[in-house]
């Protein structure tokens, strides 16, 4: 079966970094797009960066210049480097993987997800 497992989540104080990873099992093929998501309490899920097996990435603007997403497919991990943490970014962060390519942000697009990993910037 295929799995997402995140880890990496905590808590941290703003300016503060953290380091999101995810790890892939059960897949027979590669995905074709793998992305990051989140979701703060009483707000929808949004898109926070997306890769694709090319190593084309897509960043939220809120996002852009402080978090870094990549892959590594030989290893069936995703990574999120998210530095200069802000308040803002609490939320509970979730791994996708995708079997079509599509816009990395557009939720629909993923087949799998992981159960989530907290972050608390506070």
């Amino acid at each position: 079966d295929v799995q997402l497992v995140e880890s990496g989540g905590g808590s941290v104080l703003p300016g503060g970094s953290l380091r999101l990873s995810c790890a892939a099992s059960g897949f027979t093929v590669n995905p074709k797009c793998m992305g990051w998501f989140r979701q703060a309490p009483g707000k929808e899920r949004e898109g926070v960066a997306g890769i694709d097996t090319d190593g084309t990435t897509g960043y939220a603007d809120s996002v852009k210049g402080r978090f870094t997403i990549s892959r590594d497919s030989a290893k069936n991990t995703l990574t999120l480097q998210m530095n200069s943490l802000k308040p803002e970014d609490t939320a509970m962060y979730y791994c996708a993987a995708a079997m079509e390519r599509g816009a990395w942000d557009r939720q629909s697009l993923y087949n799998y997800w992981g159960r989530g990993t907290q972050v608390t910037v506070s």
